[in-house]
């Protein structure tokens, strides 16, 4: 006769088994409709971050007609988790600005990333919980 336990939760069950041999084997049952329900909290998650680099990134970013920042947001499909900027000159300006006025200038998300990260990173996992 097999013994064994099993571990109920909302989110699923963990069951165990144990045969006279000694063999042990776990099986993880998730309930019906989680990793749906999951996958929505992590693709919303995905979207906030997405929107929120872009978001800060914006002041930082170098400006001279603004044609830079517009093609990082056409160029970026909110929820892929990749931030593309589509003038052909911002590469360049990414490593080489040399700056000018106020905030803007070279590795603007890598400076976004330095000020807002924890900010971004609590509203992800406030968002990917479920909780908004």
């Amino acid at each position: 006769m097999a013994q064994g336990f099993h571990i109920e939760t909302p989110r699923g069950r963990v069951i165990t088994v144990k045969t006279k041999s000694g063999n042990v084997t776990a099986k993880l049952e998730w309930k019906s409709g989680f990793g749906t329900e999951k996958s929505g909290d992590f693709s919303k998650a995905q979207k906030f971050v997405d929107s929120e680099c872009l978001r800060y990134m914006d002041p930082l970013t170098p400006r001279r007609t603004g044609m830079m920042i517009k093609s990082g947001t056409l160029g970026t499909v909110i929820g892929k988790g990749e931030i593309e900027y589509l003038a052909p000159y911002a590469r360049r300006q990414y490593y080489e600005n040399r700056g000018g006025s106020g905030q803007r200038g070279k590795k603007w998300f890598e400076r976004m990333k330095t000020a807002h990260k924890a900010v971004i990173i609590k509203g992800t996992q406030r968002i990917a919980g479920g909780g908004g």
